[in-house]
């Protein structure tokens, strides 16, 4: 008997789109590196032909900014504008922390290449507002700016340094630091099992208090808004 049964109809393929297109480069980047990243790697991972990337992203250099683009875009900068600027400056760190976090390779490709002129100026035009709002002039609103995303950065560089050596360093902190001498270490070998635990988030918040904290307490010249100093 005949087999009245059809023959599966294969599903459509997605349209190539430049977000599909700078999808499969960010992909690329976080598992391999930005070294790894070429219009012939993505078109594969896309299952396409090279030329037709082409239509969407005419180069290397506009894929790498749209990737950049597409990282700080992820930035969730919305808060209550009535909020106390200090809840705010925290919740800007930590929306620059995380997306440093998820996109750990991409995002040196935002610090080392041009994203589009608005976009990669929405950090500096929230933090800029806060200091306005607790009543900073401009360039101390400035100097707040940099020490805001230098934090944001430092840290999560920091965290990524850390876990790179704790991999590399026994699980044992006598066994770390049983070769040390102690007259020569003294504080070392004594905090030996507090060196030995990671705990970023912990880390990371008790530094941001303390950047928040010292920023509080600089004089201000200007008047306080909405969420001002309390």
């Amino acid at each position: 008997m005949a087999d009245d049964a059809s023959p599966a109809i294969p599903a459509p393929r997605p349209a190539l789109t430049r977000e599909r297109i700078v999808r499969a480069a960010i992909d690329l980047i976080e598992h391999e590196g930005a070294q790894a990243l070429s219009m012939r790697r993505v078109a594969a991972a896309l299952e396409v032909a090279v030329m037709s990337l082409y239509n969407h992203v005419p180069n290397k250099a506009a894929l790498l900014e749209g990737v950049a683009e597409h990282v700080v875009s992820g930035m969730d900068f919305d808060g209550d504008p009535a909020e106390d600027w200090r809840a705010r400056a925290r919740a800007l760190v930590r929306a620059f922390r995380k997306v440093a976090h998820d996109y750990p390779r991409c995002m040196t490709i935002v610090l080392t290449h041009k994203v589009d002129f608005p976009m990669g100026l929405r950090p500096a035009e929230r933090a800029l507002a806060l200091a306005e709002v607790a009543g900073f002039d401009g360039e101390t609103a400035v100097r707040i700016m940099r020490a805001l995303m230098a934090y944001a950065l430092g840290a999560q560089m920091r965290e990524i340094g850390a876990m790179k050596t704790l991999d590399r360093l026994s699980a044992q902190p006598a066994e770390m630091f049983a070769g040390l001498d102690p007259a020569e270490f003294p504080h070392v070998v004594a905090m030996a099992p507090h060196l030995v635990r990671h705990d970023p988030e912990t880390d990371f918040e008790f530094g941001l208090d303390l950047l928040i904290s010292a920023l509080d307490a600089l004089p201000r010249t200007g008047r306080a808004g909405p969420g001002g100093r309390g």
